[in-house]
């Protein structure tokens, strides 16, 4: 039986791809931008903690909570139409954000970004499962795309304090406009439509089951490892949990479910899932750590916090083109494997960094392990993508988004918690005398209240306390690094048994097609395949 050559990708597809790196970008700079503004907002308009808190989570939360729904949507509506639909109410979403005058309008106008926000990732993805059908463009499309989620990240922090610096709180958020606007013009001209024309009624009751799980669960990790366990966050992430087990019952018995459970029953897809959850979340636990380390230990602003990570990002997104490119030779396990080993060097290093430790070696250690980790990520949102069928490319690249949100969230709430409770122990053994009643609970909750009472105390024991706080903060950085090397380990060990057979080695590819202009019309279920 002779192979199916595929056909390579050509000029508008690879533009495509461009112009879908931009909303990718967008939504990572969002999750950041509210953090840079918050001096200058409550300043204007006066929020409460409660209100100032719901503002800053809501979009995270909303985010994570319509992704799987909008995938799904994506493939009965079409991913391209969803996609600008996205874009006008992200836009619009956008200006109401930056042009808010009371908390309650900020809350909203957050609240429909997040949603708008969901109907991107998903969109974006899969779509490029439509235009890429060569396997190996295909995840190098993925991980150009996943890039742009990191320097996302990077940049939101930068552009956000020069805008923050000349202009009102609300200036960065009027960034996305003329990227909507642009995405609004050049889709329709370079992106293919696509739809599963078998794909059925939406089931209602699955989406509100998905939200159900997926909010209350977020909301309770977050809230545990904000504020140490209170009884309505661990009810809701019992509830969470609860409805995510009703949920994945129900899709089991649907013809046409919300999200396709049988896709697990792929050893590739199911390890690739488990390996991006555990990755990001390690990774997001750590860079919180050490987002606070270098604000609060090392004296940054956020704006220069966000300039050090130019050195650790771009290592670590060449490397992630790099590794995609040898895993198409030598096959994606060994690069993965790689991967995890250089990340765990990483953590190695990051355990000698101490309360006086300077600049250089957060960087270095940072720096090793996003160029460990930055392709094991890439590669899986890739494998998730490229090993489900094309007409579940929707479901599955909301499901690898969601599985980003959920690993960031769970990752800061574990990572974070571990070193919490670390800094609290070490601290309590090396209090300085003078250091009582509470002055000592504040310090022991973090290092940011510890730096605030060490700046209210005596000079000489304000700064005993501050060395003591930052040498605790450390330690609980090191116990955390440790923990971390172990689990790399082990995933490392799971996808060498795991993934050998299930992804073997790349075969020698066909001569491939080069597409003309027939190619680019728009692409059927049978054609993408």
């Amino acid at each position: 039986m002779n192979a199916v050559t595929p056909v390579k990708a050509g000029r508008r597809e690879w533009i495509g791809l461009a112009v879908l790196c931009l909303p990718a970008l967008l939504t990572t700079m969002d999750l950041t931008l509210l953090f840079m503004a918050v001096p200058k907002l409550t300043a204007d308009l006066n929020p409460s903690s409660s209100q100032l808190l719901w503002a800053s989570d809501i979009y995270g939360f909303l985010i994570a909570g319509f992704l799987i729904t909008m995938g799904t949507v994506g493939e009965r509506i079409g991913r391209r139409r969803l996609l600008m639909i996205g874009a006008v109410f992200f836009g619009v979403a956008s200006v109401l954000t930056a042009y808010a005058d009371s908390p309650e309008m900020l809350i909203a106008a957050r609240a429909l970004l997040g949603v708008a926000a969901a109907t991107l990732a998903p969109s974006t993805l899969s779509l490029l499962r439509t235009m890429f059908k060569d396997e190996k463009e295909g995840t190098t499309a993925v991980t150009i795309w996943t890039t742009s989620f990191m320097v996302g990240g990077v940049v939101g922090p930068i552009a956000g304090g020069l805008l923050l610096d000349h202009f009102w709180w609300g200036a960065p958020f009027l960034l996305a406009v003329p990227v909507m606007i642009l995405l609004l013009v050049a889709g329709p001209m370079l992106l293919p439509e696509y739809k599963d024309p078998a794909g059925g009624r939406l089931d209602l009751v699955s989406v509100g089951m998905s939200l159900a799980a997926i909010l209350p669960a977020v909301y309770g990790v977050k809230e545990l490892a904000r504020e140490g366990f209170e009884t309505l966050p661990a009810v809701s992430l019992v509830i969470g949990l609860a409805f995510g087990v009703a949920f994945v019952l129900r899709q089991r018995g649907l013809s046409v479910p919300l999200l396709d459970i049988s896709l697990f029953a792929r050893a590739a897809f199911s390890v690739s899932v488990g390996t991006l959850l555990l990755t990001t979340g390690l990774m997001m636990g750590i860079q919180y750590l050490l987002a606070t380390y270098m604000q609060v230990v090392l004296g940054m602003s956020p704006a220069e916090a966000g300039l050090w990570q130019l050195p650790v990002i771009i290592p670590g997104m060449v490397a992630a083109v790099v590794g995609t490119g040898i895993s198409q030779k030598i096959g994606t396990p060994p690069v993965l494997i790689a991967g995890l080993l250089v990340g765990s060097v990483g953590f190695g290093v990051l355990t000698q960094v101490d309360g006086g430790s300077g600049t250089a070696l957060v960087v270095v250690s940072s720096a090793i392990m996003f160029i460990g980790l930055a392709p094991v990520m890439a590669l899986g949102i890739g494998t998730i993508v490229q090993t489900a069928p094309v007409e579940r490319a929707g479901a599955a690249s909301a499901l690898a988004s969601t599985t980003n949100e959920m690993g960031g969230a769970v990752g800061i709430a574990l990572v974070g918690s571990l070193a919490t409770a670390v800094y609290g122990s070490t601290l309590d053994d090396n209090l300085p005398d003078g250091v009582t009643g509470q002055a000592q609970e504040a310090a022991r909750n973090s290092v940011s209240e510890a730096a605030t009472v060490a700046g209210e105390l005596p000079g000489r024991v304000g700064g005993e306390l501050s060395a003591a706080a930052h040498d605790a903060f450390a330690h609980g950085m090191e116990i955390a690094s440790f923990v971390s090397i172990g689990v790399l380990l082990a995933m490392a060990a799971l996808v060498a048994v795991l993934l050998r057979k299930a992804l073997p080695a790349p075969a020698a590819p066909p001569e491939p097609q080069v597409a003309g202009a027939a190619d680019e019309s728009v692409p059927t279920p049978a054609q993408s395949a």
